[in-house]
């Protein structure tokens, strides 16, 4: 009985090993960067320091304010539904349960539309990764009430 039951637990470690994700694209953005953000008509910097965590199944995102006490601070987890085949983020911050949200998205060339349902209404999130500057830059739209989306935020990452 010990014997099958020391089986189990190599055998589940061993499997949980092989699942891991593994993604060249979302790696580039681990690291240590700094943002800015053009946000209605103005500019806020947050230092941003991305990760692998819960065995190498997403890619923690960890966004703060630079300025002290800190107006802003998120934890985002970037990860991937192979069932799906879509990535799943998971955008946590000061704003509470409310403002916490999951959405999916599908990468298409050098870029994922990540789309967030709020009660009010769709937000997207699309991150591109920038080949020639070898950085990031978000751009977040909401949606208004004919449907048409509204440049709501512009980050732009450089590698510190």
């Amino acid at each position: 009985m010990r014997l099958l039951l020391a089986w189990l637990l190599v055998a589940g470690t061993a499997s949980a090993q092989e699942r891991t994700f593994n993604d060249p694209f979302i790696d580039r953005l681990a690291g240590e960067w700094t943002l800015t953000r053009q946000i209605r008509g103005k500019e806020v910097e947050n230092a941003v320091r991305a990760e692998w965590v819960l065995n190498h199944q997403f890619l923690q995102v960890h966004m703060i304010d630079s300025v002290q006490p800190p107006a802003y601070e998120a934890l985002i987890y970037i990860g991937y539904q192979q069932d799906t085949q879509r990535y799943v983020v998971h955008w946590l911050d000061v704003y509470g349960g409310k403002g916490s949200a999951i959405g999916y998205g599908k990468r298409s060339g050098d870029s994922i539309e990540v789309a967030f349902q709020y009660d009010d209404g769709p937000f997207y999130n699309t991150l591109t990764w920038d080949t020639l500057g070898q950085g990031w830059t978000f751009k977040m739209e909401s949606v208004d009430k004919e449907g048409k989306r509204k440049l709501f935020a512009i980050d732009t990452l450089r590698k510190k």
